[in-house]
């Protein structure tokens, strides 16, 4: 699969266990297995390290940050190399007002990334900003939120073709 798709990275956050849901759908956990994603990346929120042993049996790299309910463990931002992309990642309550494209395009541009994972607000959204992307998975459990208690559980699944360039030169030299 990773051969005609590229590089599978699962991204994904918000994720409350134990604390605001019990587990993640089961729906969701037919879908993730060890071995099919090559990447992982959070948001943060795991508020276990049930949690965190789980995203590290999906895949060989993974990636998370600190969300406001996590623990010292994570950092705050991280910064990943997949392809040809520059990928930023936060948690996002960093971010004043949560969520604005505009201040989150600020973070991107500090951060110097092609495309911005942040979370947070536990709304699903994909869209593109200044010609840069910026990718919120929502809440992967359908926790609730401060703003909501309508949460759809979500995550995205992001295919990354990563080239490999192989330069051939060739000299023929006559003689005569």
């Amino acid at each position: 699969m990773a051969s005609d798709f590229g590089e599978l990275v699962l991204v994904l956050g918000d994720i409350h266990i134990p604390h605001r849901q019990a587990n993640l759908p089961e729906q969701f956990k037919d879908l993730l297995v060890p071995g099919k994603m090559q990447h992982v990346l959070c948001t943060g929120n795991l508020c276990s390290k049930a949690m965190d042993d789980y995203l590290h049996q999906l895949a060989n790299n993974v990636h998370i940050v600190r969300g406001d309910m996590d623990d010292k463990t994570y950092p705050e931002t991280k910064i990943i190399q997949i392809g040809h992309f520059k990928i930023g990642l936060c948690h996002g309550h960093q971010i004043v007002p949560w969520g604005d494209p505009e201040s989150l395009a600020n973070l991107q541009r500090k951060m110097g990334v092609d495309i911005l994972i942040t979370g947070h607000t536990h709304k699903n959204e994909v869209y593109e900003y200044e010609k840069k992307y910026i990718i919120n998975p929502g809440s992967i459990t359908g926790a609730y939120s401060s703003k909501s208690t309508d949460v759809v559980p979500s995550f995205v699944l992001m295919a990354v073709k990563v080239f490999t360039h192989t330069h051939t030169h060739t000299h023929t030299h006559h003689c005569s």
